[in-house]
């Protein structure tokens, strides 16, 4: 027993055996480093990806895609259409699909026109706005961006899907 034990010690003491260790040491911190980025690199490609699938429908540019007949569900994280009622903090925005949201604003909502920055106050009835954000408990969406467009911007007319013919 003594006798392997002064083999290891034997082997650990010369310099070639340091070096090695430190070599391979190195290598294992290096292999960790580029695994974490790898992970790192995956979760933000597999987001962007997501991110772009979902283009249209995150900024409801895209009329409701048939599932079951026919996709009737709202886009909840925000909203394209005309301011109808404006009640501080809350306005009602008519979406293309003539549902009424109802959109929170806060004290971190950023509105703009054009490239200008403006507050709660300038919005107006009937201005055309396209609203991001969150959804609440409540159904409501906690505007995180409004951009009010112009109103000679022309917007494409909503797609209707046709209903599948059964025979």
């Amino acid at each position: 027993m003594e006798k392997i034990h002064e083999n290891i010690k034997r082997v650990f003491e010369g310099k070639g055996s340091f070096r090695i260790l430190c070599g391979l040491g190195i290598i294992i911190i290096v292999l960790l480093i580029f695994s974490a980025g790898v992970k790192v690199g995956f979760h933000k490609a597999s987001f962007g990806r997501a991110w772009g699938e979902n283009y249209e429908r995150n900024f409801g540019m895209m009329a409701n895609r048939p599932m079951f007949g026919r996709d009737n569900f709202p886009n909840a994280h925000g909203a394209i259409g005309k301011i109808i009622k404006k009640e501080l903090p809350t306005i009602i925005v008519q979406d293309r699909d003539n549902t009424e949201k109802v959109i929170l604003l806060g004290n971190d909502t950023h509105i703009q026109k054009i490239k200008e920055q403006i507050n709660q106050n300038d919005l107006q009835i009937d201005d055309f706005v396209v609203v991001i954000g969150t959804p609440n408990e409540k159904g409501q969406i906690e505007a995180k961006l409004i951009r009010i467009m112009p109103a000679s911007m022309p917007f494409p007319p909503q797609r209707q899907i046709p209903a599948p013919i059964i025979k």
